[in-house]
């Protein structure tokens, strides 16, 4: 069965292709959409193409459903989108799509059902067909090719999907152990300070406490975990050690 989190269709106006269908249902399932919905595939339907290119994400398309025209596949929704490349003649609300998304979210978190309609790939959706929507989405891509493939206009909206209904962390670090305690940095800075002191480092006197200030502020910038820590108290005692091995 399709995944009971509350979403929006995606409506697949007369695709050509059934590789880019099956592309299509692999960039939903990417961002937890499963309700694909066709309307009239010049191929035809079930299509072999769309679940070898599906690539695991076969069940977006066993649970898609068939429809023979563009009113009977939105027919039972209350907000309709259509993306094209350039808004037509026609008076309609413009988004963007991380704007429709957002849009889309909050009214379906009223209860209302929500379709997102793709037009064909060699020329897009008809003006009949955007007609019926409710709203335009419009991409800014490069006006002197504006043309998206279906799978990648279907994956934007899927991302943007994800964007507005989950928490997506703008930066974080991949990192193994801990981050290091201030005691362990500290440590640490007295171990160089005292080293680079007998190595004759702070010199002249006159700025020396300068410079182990300089020194500190430089270990308190540096974003060290544990293992960072050990690793450079190691790197000193070896130097150390070499150098002391060179005096013999």
């Amino acid at each position: 069965m399709p995944s009971a989190a509350p979403q929006p269709a995606f409506v697949l106006i007369r695709p050509q292709m059934g590789e880019n269908i099956g592309a299509a249902a692999r960039a939903m399932l990417n961002f937890g959409l499963d309700r694909m919905r066709i309307t009239s595939p010049r191929d035809g339907w079930p299509n072999q193409k769309a679940v070898a290119m599906a690539s695991g994400a076969g069940r977006v398309l066993d649970y898609a459903q068939l429809f023979d025209s563009t009113a009977d596949a939105i027919g039972d929704c209350v907000y309709v989108y259509a993306t094209t490349a350039r808004p037509r003649e026609l008076t309609k609300p413009v988004f963007s799509p991380e704007a429709a998304m957002q849009d889309a979210a909050q009214r379906i978190a009223k209860g209302q059902k929500v379709a997102v309609m793709f037009g064909p790939e060699r020329a897009g959706m008809e003006n009949d067909d955007i007609s019926r929507a409710n709203a335009i989405v419009t991409v800014p891509v490069n006006p002197d090719f504006p043309s998206l493939n279906l799978a990648q206009c279907v994956l934007l909206m899927g991302y943007e999907w994800r964007r507005a209904t989950e928490e997506v962390v703008p930066q974080t670090v991949s990192m193994e152990g801990d981050w290091a305690e201030q005691i362990e940095i500290e440590k640490l800075a007295d171990h160089y300070e005292t080293r680079m002191q007998d190595a004759g480092f702070f010199y002249p006197e006159a700025k020396a406490a300068n410079m182990k200030i300089n020194l500190r502020n430089l270990w308190s910038r540096m974003p060290l975990t544990r293992a960072d820590v050990q690793m450079l108290h190691g790197v000193l005692r070896q130097m150390v050690r070499w150098k002391e091995r060179g005096d013999e």
